[in-house]
């Protein structure tokens, strides 16, 4: 049995001051079928099983691939510490679930709370008054998933209940936004001939991965975005940091490095992905949020010129195949599932649907 439905509506982002229309389609296939697009909920009201979320490249879930489960956000212990969360049900996860005797427990870590300049004050400090739901001066406290609910002057997580209250390591109640850069080259022979997949025939795509110091894990090289800055800003700027160690180069060096990261950043690219981070150290009222953008050297030119040296809070950096086999930190595996389809390129030897 095969049923369709549609639905058009408007979506509000951050930094755009237009509507995005979003086309949402339900498909509902016999159970022995095994891909299926599912209807999204609205932006501004999300369960913890369905995520919705807006990448020009591909508006719909791709086959074999879930809608967001609030996942490594209920991990313990909790990244850099041995605190150990609340135990949250599967069936508890959502807020729509009524629990009265959910009793997470409270949690900031102490770099955050002895101040540092990036990091917001506790709630509870008379001098901060937020301004939650919208652009806070040079803080930006939108959230590409629309509003999100403030309880007691706190957010609420909008994926779903973590068994941990507080900020944790994040610096910000509610969201807090970061860009990842995904830069992608083809697989070569020495001859400079595309590799293709011996199963599947498609061209094997390599990415640029750094070894995080913080927790050992294999990812994309992004970063926090600093208040007013611009995203494409942070993009380049975490690149040449992690990627390419600019912060130990020479002027003449960054000089140098800068013409080549311009050159690399100003070629062809797509965003990948906007929106929530399934990240272990979500709480109940802080969470990661990223914008995750491919850059992609066709010819492989511009990176034979800037050698890869891993810097600032990458422990390695090297190119990496590109692979359904692939374990990356958070839900960083999903971005880069999401540039294979948009450039038709290998990800996985199962048949399925592309």
């Amino acid at each position: 049995m095969l049923a369709f439905a549609t639905v058009l509506r408007a979506v509000s982002v951050p930094g755009l001051a237009r509507a995005v229309a979003v086309l949402s389609v339900a498909v509902v296939l016999s159970p022995p079928a095994r891909c299926a697009l599912r209807r999204r909920p609205p932006l501004s009201n999300f369960s913890a099983a369905h995520w919705s979320h807006l990448h020009p490249a591909n508006m719909f879930d791709s086959c074999n691939i879930k809608n967001f489960y609030h996942n490594k956000a209920l991990t313990s212990p909790y990244p850099r510490s041995h605190v150990e969360r609340t135990h949250v049900p599967a069936d508890k996860v959502d807020w729509s679930t009524e629990w009265k005797d959910y009793q997470p427990v409270e949690y900031t870590a102490v770099s955050i709370l002895s101040g540092p300049q990036w990091a917001d004050p506790q709630v509870s400090d008379k001098s901060f008054s937020p301004k939650f739901n919208e652009r806070d001066g040079e803080v930006e406290r939108t959230s590409w998933n629309g509003l999100y609910v403030v309880e007691n002057g706190r957010p609420r997580n909008p994926a779903g209940r973590t068994g941990l209250t507080g900020r944790g390591l994040l610096g910000r109640w509610g969201p807090n936004h970061a860009a990842d850069p995904v830069v992608t080259r083809w697989k070569r022979d020495r001859s400079g001939n595309k590799i293709a997949h011996p199963v599947t025939g498609k061209n094997i795509l390599q990415f640029v991965a750094i070894k995080r110091r913080d927790c050992g894990e294999w990812a994309i090289p992004g970063g926090m975005v600093d208040p007013g800055e611009k995203i494409g800003a942070t993009l380049k700027r975490e690149f040449g940091e992690e990627a390419l160690n600019s912060l130990q180069k020479s002027p003449e060096e960054k000089a140098q490095l800068e013409k080549q990261l311009q050159r690399l950043f100003s070629q062809e690219h797509f965003v990948v992905y906007r929106g929530y981070v399934d990240d272990p150290r979500n709480t109940d009222n802080a969470w990661m949020e990223t914008e995750a953008v491919n850059y992609h050297d066709e010819t492989g030119e511009t990176m034979d010129n800037l050698p890869l040296e891993a810097g600032d809070d990458a422990g390695m950096v090297k190119w990496v195949d590109i692979s359904e086999k692939l374990k990356l930190y958070a839900n960083h595996s999903y971005f880069i599932k999401l540039v294979t389809e948009k450039r038709g390129a290998h990800w996985s030897e199962e048949p399925g649907c592309e």
